[in-house]
């Protein structure tokens, strides 16, 4: 079904961000035949899009307020080697992200969330089709192998529980449940540690950065503007344009602007409307050599640890800190992620790493990205899709694409009102 706004179509969009969710909305809205204008304060991928994991999983992706989480504890959640932490000091923001995270944390909440997050779950593969349909060079990778490894059997029964919750709200999981051993014969890269295994079905994976370089050089061959290291400052609507002004005295009038500045999406989204705190929960990553690389991802969840083969090294990455999304990298959360991975891999010079890493996802205390139309009808805003941003990146900027310029809203994006 699709809800109808009486908005002119606009000719010029400018779409601030230039992570996985800007660029596929402006890229989508290509499509549609508007002229695009993406900005960024850094560059292309900058923010939460160049080091994660990179995996492409709509059968995974669940709602991040889960009642599991609090079962680590205050006192857990404030170390830092912990896979969740919170620092101690929380400022105005994190306090109240927390007591939001909190409330809906639990059974009944993560199961109205996950029933919202399904419709576009279905569409994850087809948007990252029709961009590669459309010239985006750089493939999506059918994960030829997809290993959750465990420690034992109870382990597993976590992930397993997850699943019948998720085909409870509608979305299918393709798995297989097999031994120690056997996950071992797939990816010899798992450690005899492990003694039970998933093997997950019909899930992708790309290489992120090169990825991103490949989406926006397709949306600059296709007459995309790509602006970077301009900082926008301020948006102002005026009659019928929005005016967006930035460093070195920059403004430009457009007739619809995008926010999809991850993290720091309350930054001009509060004076529209959008009331929802976003938090920066950020992540990190290394890469690492070994002796085999895997023939896909590699997930230990007991662990929070997400890994995946990127050209002849493998990524290593995990953990979600609620911090500043500007804060320097904590070498004690890599550090952390080292001495729980150690165990479980084999042959993985852990000691050795390149490419560490910190980027922002930005939460929303329900789990939901925020997606549509502000209080102006002419500001929108993509972002809030905490760890799957990536995945659902494209299939979010295709439906917005689609409403900003027909003004046809597709009840997928209902739950994700920016206003709700």
């Amino acid at each position: 079904m699709m809800s109808t706004s009486p908005q002119p179509r606009p000719q010029h969009v400018a779409v601030v961000g230039a992570g996985m969710v800007g660029l596929a909305t402006g890229w989508f809205l290509q499509e549609h035949g508007v002229e695009v204008t993406v900005i960024d304060r850094t560059g292309v991928a900058a923010g939460s899009s160049w080091g994660n994991a990179g995996w492409l999983t709509p059968g995974l992706t669940t709602p991040l307020p889960d009642p599991a989480v609090l079962r680590y504890g205050i006192k857990a959640v404030m170390s830092p080697s912990s896979p969740v932490y919170v620092p101690p000091k929380a400022d105005t923001n994190l306090a109240r992200f927390v007591a939001g995270f909190t409330r809906n944390a639990t059974n009944a909440a993560w199961r109205r969330n996950m029933a919202a997050l399904v419709g576009i779950n279905g569409l994850a593969f087809s948007a990252f089709d029709d961009l590669t349909a459309g010239g985006v060079a750089e493939p999506t990778r059918e994960a030829r192998s997809f290993i959750a490894g465990y420690r034992s059997e109870a382990e597993r029964t976590v992930l397993l529980e997850e699943f019948e919750h998720i085909k409870g709200a509608g979305q299918d999981m393709d798995f297989e449940v097999i031994t120690g051993d056997e996950a071992r014969e797939i990816e010899p890269v798992l450690s005899d540690e492990i003694g039970a295994g998933l093997l997950l079905k019909g899930q992708r994976y790309i290489d992120p950065g090169a990825f991103m370089r490949s989406l926006a050089e397709s949306f600059v061959a296709r007459g995309g503007r790509l602006e970077t290291g301009l900082e926008i400052m301020g948006v102002e609507e005026q009659g019928t344009q929005v005016v967006l002004r930035g460093t070195r005295g920059w403004a430009e009038s457009f007739d619809s602007v995008v926010l999809a500045t991850g993290a720091w999406l309350g930054q001009h989204a509060r004076q529209f409307g959008v009331k929802k705190v976003v938090q920066a929960g950020r992540g990190y990553s290394f890469s690492v050599a070994v002796d085999r690389t895997p023939h896909g991802p590699v997930y230990l969840p007991a662990a929070r640890l997400a890994m995946t083969p990127v050209g002849d090294r493998l990524r290593v990455a995990g953990m979600m800190e609620f911090r500043r999304p500007d804060e320097a990298l904590d070498q004690r959360r890599i550090k952390a992620m080292v001495e729980a991975a150690r165990p479980l891999l084999r042959g993985a010079d852990l000691d050795h790493r390149e490419d560490e890493w910190v980027g922002s996802r930005p939460c929303t205390i329900d789990g939901l990205p925020l997606v549509g139309a502000t209080r102006s009808s002419r500001v929108f805003v993509a972002g809030g899709h905490s760890m799957w941003g990536i995945s659902l990146g494209p299939a979010t900027g295709r439906l917005l694409a689609e409403q900003i310029a027909t003004g046809r809203r597709d009840e997928v994006l209902a739950p994700f009102d920016p206003l709700r």
